[in-house]
């Protein structure tokens, strides 16, 4: 086994600031690495954005921006954007929308011109939004049979019921039914304000230049007068879930996917990092404890694994695995168990630490090499509103971590006792196992 060296110095580029009369933010970082540029607009509206009754609106306006803009419809979008080699993306979380063009450095200004007529412009032409509304349907049907994203599903409405993050961004079919192109219309003229967003542009380019072509492109996009404003959904921590246990019934199913956790905390929390480094010691890594004892001990799976998720309000901890059948109940009292037990009756050790700390920290500089890591990486300090240093002190802040603090962090913010558990798996095998839980009978539910 080769000797761990140093870690490999690591400077973070300058990030330069400044905003359009119409209250767009426009951020810049001089990258010439690549002959290439990359264009994020980050909207702040997610899928916690979605109005009641209409999970999935915040996605659904997101997939139709490329469905036709300005002068072109869908097919000449999508011709446009071949002829400069432009890759866009267009990806929906709980807290924002990011739309992120690439391209090379010689077509820029195409790029955010193009970025520019998508988002302000879309023709939200009706025969396409029937099209991307049947395409999603049949999608959602298909995930019905898909036992990780059933998981998936059930687990956000568990452990967060009627709360803004309790449905996944994709939706639900029954929403998508009912949905209009009035209610897309209406989202985007209310959420895609400029004000409420910010343009990152990285490449070989100066500042002044960046905001030039950035005013160039965005200078004519105006808030609607009778656009009103997506309201910011309140995200403080939901209520005690109703049920601990939850069974999804796939009969005959071989395996069973388990969901286990509950909600935590948010990206601001000051355990940031500590709980960073303690989810590697339990679930984050190939040899962390979950999978060394699932996988490796036991032979239950073939991976386990856990993590935090921070968002802008309180974001969930989970476990997940694929087990066989007729060891669900036991593959949930070790994953539990190993939870439980890194709370204090098995602290981490600073072996476990040190390997935690290394994974971290000594191939850190390979997230930022090209122009799309950098500007996914400066969209993430904009949505969680982190100091333009916080890339260059991370490494210094996980090698200043001391193991009591790393305890202490995990000790704080994992909850053993409030703990769901989701199992999709076959029911006549799995409910007379789960005694041993102590967590009274399963509550079965339909899939989602």
């Amino acid at each position: 086994m080769p000797q761990a060296t140093a870690d490999a110095p690591f400077v973070f580029p300058a990030i330069h600031k400044s905003h359009l009369p119409n209250g767009l933010a426009v951020w810049s970082v001089r990258h010439g690495a690549q002959p290439v540029a990359t264009m994020v607009l980050l909207v702040r509206a997610g899928s916690s954005a979605d109005l009641a009754g209409r999970p999935g609106l915040a996605s659904l306006t997101g997939d139709m921006l490329d469905e036709g803009a300005g002068q072109r419809d869908a097919l000449e979008v999508h011709d446009a954007l071949a002829r400069i080699g432009a890759q866009f993306d267009t990806e929906v979380g709980p807290d924002a929308t990011f739309l992120t063009l690439t391209t090379l450095t010689k077509f820029r200004s195409q790029g955010l011109a193009l970025l520019a007529d998508l988002v302000t412009r879309p023709r939200f032409d009706a025969g396409e939004f029937e099209r991307v509304r049947h395409l999603r349907t049949n999608r959602l049907r298909q995930l019905r049979d898909v036992p990780s994203a059933t998981a998936d599903r059930a687990f956000a409405t568990a452990v967060y019921g009627d709360h803004p993050y309790g449905h996944l961004a994709i939706g639900t079919m029954e929403a998508l039914e009912h949905m209009t192109l009035d209610d897309v219309r209406d989202f985007h003229r209310r959420a895609y304000q400029p004000a409420q967003a910010v343009l990152i542009v990285v490449g070989e380019l100066s500042h002044d230049r960046a905001r030039e072509e950035a005013a160039v492109a965005f200078g004519t996009w105006a808030t609607a007068s009778d656009a009103g404003q997506v309201a910011p959904p309140v995200l403080d921590a939901p209520g005690q879930a109703a049920h601990r246990l939850l069974l999804v019934d796939r009969p005959k199913a071989a395996q069973s996917e388990l969901r286990i956790g509950h909600v935590a905390v948010s990206r601001r929390t000051p355990d940031y990092h500590a709980l960073v480094v303690a989810n590697l010691v339990l679930g984050g890594q190939f040899v962390s404890r979950l999978n060394m004892n699932l996988r490796e001990r036991k032979g239950y799976t073939y991976g386990a694994r856990s993590w935090f998720e921070f968002r802008l309000g309180p974001g969930p901890f989970q476990m997940s695995a694929s087990v066989q059948t007729d060891v669900t109940s036991d593959a949930i009292v070790e994953a539990v168990g190993e939870m439980a037990s890194l709370r204090g009756a098995r602290p981490i050790t600073p072996t476990e630490l040190e390997t935690a700390r290394a994974t971290l920290t000594k191939g850190y500089p390979r997230n930022f090499e090209t122009a799309d890591q950098l500007a996914r990486s400066v969209a993430q300090l904009a949505l969680y509103e982190l100091p333009d240093d916080y890339f260059a002190t991370f490494v210094p802040r996980i090698a200043a971590l001391e193991l009591g603090a790393v305890q202490d962090a995990a000790t704080r913010n994992l909850h053993p006792e409030r703990l769901v558990t989701v199992i999709v798996g076959d029911a006549d095998r799995v409910v007379p196992t789960l005694e041993v839980l102590g967590l009274g009978p399963a509550n079965v539910i339909a899939a989602p």
